[in-house]
Parts: C-alpha cells; sequence; structure tokens
C-alpha cells in the first residue's frame, strides 16, 4: 500500500493522535493529512506533476514532512537535500538532479538568484518563512483552495526519491528509489522490532538522510507519535525523552558519545525507553552499554543498512543481547560474505558483504559506471567488510577502502578503535591508514578525551600493545579537541586523512 493512502487511513484511524510535535506545534494525523493534501492541490495548481523532481531544502520541520508526502501524492520525485549544503554544492544537486521546483528557507551564504541562474531546469523556489524576491510563499500555496486534484497512479517501479549521499562534494552521487522501495524500510521495521501506536519516537537526524526518513515512515505506518528535533542537541534530546516519555529511537554512535559526555545525564529519567539502536557506523559497544546504564529498561540494538538497500537490513533480535554484532538480515533480502572472486566465504572468514533482493536501488541517477561498478549479477556490492558466525550474526569489521595494509599484514580500524574506546578517558575514537616508507602503510589514531581527563599518546599506545597484535598498534595517536564529521554525524575520515 502507498504511504499516502496509509495516511489517510491512519488520520480516520487516529484523528486526533498527535502524529507531529515540532517545538510548541502539535500537529494531530487528522491534521497532518489535510496539510499534505492542500500543499498537493497547491503543488499541482503551479504545474507539478507525475515524474516531475521536487527538491526540498529544508532543516528537520514540519513543512518537510508535508513536502515528502505532497511529493508522493502527485506521482513526483522528491529529492531531499541536507540544509549544510553551501551554495555550490545545492546548485549542483538541483542540476544533477534536474529539479523542477524547489522548497526551501533562507540561509545566509545562500544567494537564489545566483541558485536559480545556476540551474536550467528550476522554475519555481517556494519558501518557508521570510519571502524572498521572486520566490512562492509555501504558507499561500498550502493554504489557498483550490481545484481538487487526482492523486497519481503510480507503479513500482516509478521513480520517488533521489537521495544523495552524506558526503556529497564534486560529483554528485543520487541514489534513486522507486515507489516500491519505499515499503523496505516499513517491512524490516515491523520484522524487527515491536512498534506500535503506543509508542513515542525521538528525531534528530536529518529528515534528508534515509535515517530521517524512516522516522516519519514509522509514524505513518504505525500510527507512532514523532517528536521532531530540528537538530540534535544532547541536552535537549534528554529532555524530550523526559517531557514525552519517549519509548525509542536510533542515532548514530557519535550522538551517544555527545550524550554521554554530559556531567548531569544521570538526572535525567529514562525510564520511558524500551529500545534504542545504534546504526550508520563500526560502532564499539562499549558506547551503547554505557548509555545503557542510564536506561536499564532499554533493550540495546545494533543495525546496518545503507540507503542503496532500504534500511535496516540486519538488527539485533529483541531476545539477544549480541550488540558485538549488528544483527542478523531481514526477510527482504539476502546477504552473503564475497570473496575477490565473487565466491561466498566459509563460515567465520571476512569478505565483503553483498546484498540482494528487491530492496536495492534502482540507479545511481544518471550515473551508470557507478551503478555498474557496485550492483552486479550478485547483488549491490556495499563496501563493507563483514563476516557471519555459526548463529547468522553479521559482524561489520571496516569499509574495503579503510582496510589499513601493513608491510603485508590486514588491519581493520574498528578493532583497533575498539579498543581505545575501552580506556576510561577516551570519548571518541578514530583509525585510519597513512603513508609509510617502509611498510606501505601504517596505523593512525585520532582521539578526543572526556572533559577533565588527562592521558598521553604513548599511554593509549601501551593499552593498544596490551591487547593488539603489534602490527595494529598506532604508531602515531593524535589527541584533538574535537573530530571532523559529516552531515548526519559520523566521524569523517576522508577528512582526517
Amino acid at each position: 500500500m502507498l504511504l499516502t493512502e496509509i495516511l489517510h487511513l491512519q488520520s480516520k484511524n487516529y484523528a486526533d493522535k498527535p502524529a507531529l510535535i515540532f517545538g510548541e506545534q502539535q500537529v494531530s494525523f487528522r491534521q497532518f493529512h489535510e496539510q499534505v493534501l492542500h500543499l498537493a492541490a497547491g503543488l499541482c495548481a503551479i504545474g507539478v506533476g507525475k515524474g516531475d523532481k521536487v527538491a526540498i531544502y529544508l532543516p528537520n520541520c514540519l513543512e518537510f514532512a508535508y513536502a515528502y508526502l505532497a511529493g508522493f501524492y502527485l506521482g513526483a520525485v522528491c529529492v531531499p537535500l541536507d540544509f549544510q549544503l553551501k551554495e555550490e554544492e545545492l546548485i549542483s544537486c538541483l542540476s544533477h538532479s534536474e529539479s523542477k521546483v524547489l522548497i526551501a528557507r533562507s540561509k545566509t551564504g545562500i544567494d537564489w538568484q545566483t541558485v536559480k541562474n545556476g540551474t536550467s531546469h528550476l522554475q519555481k523556489i517556494i519558501a518557508v518563512g521570510s519571502i524572498d524576491e521572486g520566490a512562492w510563499a509555501f504558507e499561500k500555496i498550502s493554504t489557498t483552495t483550490h481545484n481538487p486534484f487526482k492523486p497519481a497512479l503510480v507503479a513500482d517501479i516509478d521513480p520517488a526519491l533521489i537521495m544523495y549521499t552524506s558526503g556529497t562534494t564534486g560529483k554528485p552521487k543520487g541514489i534513486l528509489l522507486n515507489y516500491k522501495h519505499l515499503e523496505g524500510s516499513p517491512a524490516a521495521m515491523q520484522y524487527f522490532v515491536d512498534l506500535s501506536d503506543r509508542d513515542v519516537k525521538l528525531a534528530a537526524i536529518p529528515l534528508s538522510h534515509i535515517g530521517g526518513f524512516i522516522y516519519l515512515q514509522n509514524c505513518i505506518h504505525f500510527g507512532i507519535t514523532l517528536i521532531l528535533m530540528d537538530r540534535f542537541n544532547p541536552i535537549e534530546f534528554l529532555e524530550k525523552i523526559v517531557q514525552y516519555q519517549v519509548t525509542c529511537f536510533h542515532i548514530v554512535p557519535p550522538m551517544y558519545t555527545a550524550i554521554l559526555t554530559l556531567k548531569n545525564l544521570g538526572m535525567y529519567d529514562l525510564s520511558s525507553l524500551r529500545w534504542i539502536v545504534v546504526f550508520g557506523a563500526p560502532s564499539s559497544p562499549e558506547i551503547l552499554q554505557r548509555f545503557h546504564q542510564h536506561c536499564p529498561n532499554a533493550r540495546l540494538l545494533n543495525g546496518w543498512g545503507m540507503t542503496e538497500t532500504c534500511p535496516p537490513n540486519t538488527v539485533t533480535p529483541l531476545d539477544s543481547d549480541n550488540i558485538d554484532s549488528v544483527g542478523k538480515p531481514a526477510p527482504n533480502c539476502v546477504i552473503r560474505i564475497l570473496d575477490a572472486a565473487g565466491q561466498v566465504v566459509p563460515t567465520g572468514e571476512i569478505g565483503e558483504i553483498v546484498i540482494s533482493g528487491w530492496i536495492v536501488m534502482q540507479e545511481y541517477y544518471k550515473d551508470p559506471e557507478a551503478t555498474a561498478e557496485m550492483k552486479r549479477p550478485e547483488g549491490l556490492y556495499t563496501g563493507d567488510l563483514g563476516r557471519f558466525d555459526a548463529a547468522g550474526f553479521l559482524y561489520i569489521v571496516g569499509r574495503k577502502k579503510e582496510m589499513i595494509k601493513v608491510g603485508g599484514q590486514i588491519v581493520y580500524a574498528p578493532e583497533v578503535e575498539s579498543v581505545l574506546y575501552q580506556h576510561s578517558a577516551v570519548a571518541e575514537a578514530a583509525v585510519i591508514g597513512v603513508p609509510d616508507a617502509l611498510r606501505g602503510e601504517s596505523v593512525k589514531a585520532f582521539v578526543v578525551l572526556k572533559e577533565g581527563q588527562q592521558v598521553s599518546p604513548e599511554d593509549l599506545r601501551y593499552v593498544c600493545r596490551d591487547r593488539l597484535a603489534h602490527f595494529k598498534v598506532p604508531q602515531v595517536v593524535e589527541i584533538r579537541e574535537q573530530l571532523a564529521k559529516n552531515r548526519v554525524g559520523k566521524i569523517d575520515k576522508s577528512l582526517l586523512a
């Protein structure tokens, strides 16, 4: 069933129940549906139709949610863009996606006339909030009475989303998902966890990211109340858990780390949490376990997946405590570990994770070479290295491109990072390979210490020497005040390199 059809049903099933809460604004399921229909009619009136690209350049807000669903009602292709994109990046993505309409908020450093002049397909800019010269008013388009429109008839293979990878620089890489793909994440969530209309979720992930979009799908599919934050702030995040009795959430490892650095973490009552998920990067289970001390009622879950494969694709089963792994696969995909020759490796051995099934993306938009490189007859080559154990649990050992070769020996960065995280003074750690004249590469670690803690680089190297083979021990440990992050909050190792 289409997402729009489900929203229509939920507007009747949960008419007056809060669907979205953003700041002081509270929107019921009936109001949510009405707002989406008004916006869809307004977009239709200005010429948006099936197959047209509608770009959304907003921070998390109610209008972002309305724009997604209004686009789907019209059979359009939604192009959510991260609000942190600079002007040049924005123009690049708009041009590459051939977006016809842009729904945006004013932002310092963005000149809308320059944006419009730099894109040949862009016809209209719809402004949320203050009106720029030449822009249409979102409020007017979404509240003016328009002629009724007929929801578009869409096929499974019709394009629905173009999502740009979080590290968009230079040549854009747009992941094209079709309308069938919109069923992938909700189906996996229904299989993995016990979401119901009694749940309240808290979204601090950008709606432009697949992890943020999943929150919106959860709201509509399961009738939950969704609390939206415009950006992640650890104190505000905890305050909202307490205020709204939040029951579950999914965030990336650095967000957990930011919360754990708060001195007054213990004063927040997190007993409402039923389960919490870490996703998006190889993570140290120590981070989850440390957080669990403050919410002992919650189940700890680890998950894995990619925008290209309608995540989550693996999650820890609710009856398992094995958070060293990223769980077991969903039934809507097949995951295999292959060697360089494309053969399945024996259980326990490391190889590249290859995933197949209808959940695999349609293509990298207008990039047949990149599509062919990753999407092959065996499935989608993820670039992640992993292994299965005898019980069917998947373990991520690192990215293929991040594999460090020290004098012919292989080092997987997450293994070294995990050891560093075991030191009580370490808040964040990232490991990369750097050129070495004698050994090809050597291991370098970047570390952020917890507030008020002091430890020398040599002390950290000693911890590694005590627990790792000599070739895995970082030759250099650099202590920094902070580590570079990408737009979703993950540590950006390309910038560190």
